[in-house]
């Protein structure tokens, strides 16, 4: 079933894909939804105030092992997303996913192929995928 919702979302994305069909259109595009992305969570924090960024540097226990990392790491967010940021996050990261299909149909490439490709990667690599 994903499968095949991964593979309509592209086919959808071919179909509507008229006057941008260039390639460098799709690569400026899709800079610009990142960019989008970005804006809106900073927006989430900054305009809004349902996010708060704390950032400050970690001190480690000398005695951490590797695999007490990701319990001893954060993300700096604090507060949950109130429904009107989700919203517009949530639309600006659609965005980007239309423009990577967009590319990989002009590229040839199977969307859903290349989520299983990095899902077997990560899956293989596991905690050595230092991200």
């Amino acid at each position: 079933m994903k499968d095949l919702l991964c593979d309509q979302f592209q086919n959808t994305v071919s179909e509507m894909l008229l006057c941008h069909r260039s390639i460098l259109e799709i690569l400026s595009k899709m800079q610009e939804s990142g960019v989008r992305v970005q804006r809106s969570v900073v927006q989430s924090v900054t305009s809004c105030g349902c996010q708060k960024i704390v950032a400050n540097k970690k001190t480690l226990p000398e005695d951490a092992s590797f695999f007490d990392l990701k319990t001893l790491m954060d993300s700096h967010l604090s507060g949950n997303l109130c429904p009107s940021c989700r919203e517009t996050i949530e639309c600006e990261i659609g965005r980007s996913l239309f423009y990577m299909a967009a590319l990989c149909n002009l590229l040839d490439l199977n969307l859903y192929d290349i989520f299983i490709k990095e899902h077997k990667q990560l899956e293989l690599l596991r905690e050595y995928n230092l991200t």
